[in-house]
């Protein structure tokens, strides 16, 4: 008896959540689970004569029943989640072309179920300098190429119009390999789970500079967590390859102010592009 008497208010308890969620302001119906639905049915049949033990029972039934399906979603997350948080191996991937592959059939985090195309980079696998972005935008999601919405047109003026550069020369890539839903920015975890690729493809590039466009792409490869004022303007070391940050060109596009700054920056590594003699796929 006891027992059933747990059961009956807990029911009352759940379907007066339910009524103040979804009844506010509505006529008087409203929608229950399946399992909501069984346990007031039981209570039915209790209320209408039927022993408490019958419908204890009955109850208990619908319980078993909702533990099991808990239990199946439980073991799927966790399943979910050891994929995702168990670190792709892609040290046997010699070229970006078959890195290109894994990527475009990558399902490791949810950014996969929203995306049109995954974005792995294009350019020279012999380009001497690499640009690293933050992530796609909508227009680099439609076409499965990076930098080619305005943003990209920007980018592709400062390389071709700026440094007197075939913008095939380099190599243009992002840290996160699909677009984030309404372009926000990737979260800890996207970022981690897609880092992987970002560092393969410039293990194979061996690029003798990168330009990191933006602060997400700067930290990543920085390991750090200073903000982009406090990382522009330096030379900094990634495995050994000389490193410079500058402005994301979507950030330019919204403050024209700080182009100036990001020509200093790129000028820089003209500098020391030149220094070292660094001889492009085209010269």
């Amino acid at each position: 008896m006891s027992d059933f008497n747990e059961q009956y208010n807990k029911l009352i308890d759940e379907v007066r959540v339910l009524v103040k969620k979804h009844a506010r302001g509505r006529p008087p119906s409203i929608s229950v689970s399946e399992e909501t639905a069984a346990l007031l049915t039981a209570l039915g049949t209790a209320l209408s004569g039927t022993t408490h033990e019958s419908a204890s029972a009955s109850v208990a039934d619908v319980q078993d029943k909702r533990e099991q399906k808990i239990e199946v979603e439980v073991r799927t997350l966790e399943e979910e989640n050891n994929e995702m948080t168990t670190p792709v191996d892609i040290s046997s991937l010699t070229t970006l072309d078959e890195i290109a592959q894994v990527i475009t059939a990558c399902t490791r985090c949810p950014l996969h179920e929203t995306r049109n195309k995954a974005v792995p980079g294009e350019g020279s696998p012999q380009a001497p300098l690499v640009f690293v972005g933050e992530a796609p935008g909508a227009s680099e999601d439609a076409k499965g190429r990076p930098f080619v919405g305005r943003s990209g047109n920007l980018l592709t003026d400062i390389i071709e119009k700026g440094m007197k550069l075939p913008r095939a020369d380099v190599f243009i890539c992002n840290v996160v390999k699909c677009r984030p839903p309404e372009n926000r920015v990737p979260s800890p975890d996207e970022v981690r789970i897609c880092e992987p690729y970002l560092l393969r493809q410039l293990e194979i590039l061996k690029p003798q500079v990168i330009c990191a466009l933006g602060a997400v792409a700067a930290q990543t490869l920085l390991k750090t967590t200073d903000p982009i004022f406090k990382l522009r303007g330096l030379w900094h070391d990634y495995h050994g390859i000389p490193c410079r940050v500058t402005y994301h060109p979507a950030y330019l596009l919204r403050n024209p102010v700080d182009k100036k700054k990001a020509w200093e920056d790129i000028q820089e590594i003209m500098k020391f592009m030149q220094d070292q003699g660094t001889v492009f796929p085209s010269s």
